[in-house]
């Protein structure tokens, strides 16, 4: 597919971008590459190949899920406001 001025003049003013003039032309071939490439992308048969999540198969070092540290909720709720049955009471913000 090939653009035009007008083409670009058009797609400058609907995405509000103010383009010189003598830069048109480059821009202009810029697109119409680009589209180009996007049309040979859509051309490839991939009805065979299965969407993947990542191109490289690698697996992510995890640590070890382990508790370590002690449970700390009676020192950190005895200098909270106001605490019942091991619960932070807090104002009612919705009514």
């Amino acid at each position: 597919m090939s653009l035009d001025s007008d083409d670009v003049k058009r797609i400058a003013h609907l995405a509000r971008l103010a383009i010189d003039e003598q830069d048109i032309s480059t821009y202009a071939t810029n697109l119409s590459n680009i589209l180009g490439l996007v049309e040979q992308m859509s051309a490839v048969d991939t009805d065979q190949v299965s969407p993947m999540a990542h191109p490289l198969d690698e697996v992510q070092r995890l640590r070890t899920d382990a508790v370590t540290e002690q449970n700390q909720r009676e020192h950190y709720q005895s200098i909270a406001p106001q605490v019942e049955e091991g619960h932070y009471l807090v104002p009612r913000v919705i009514e």
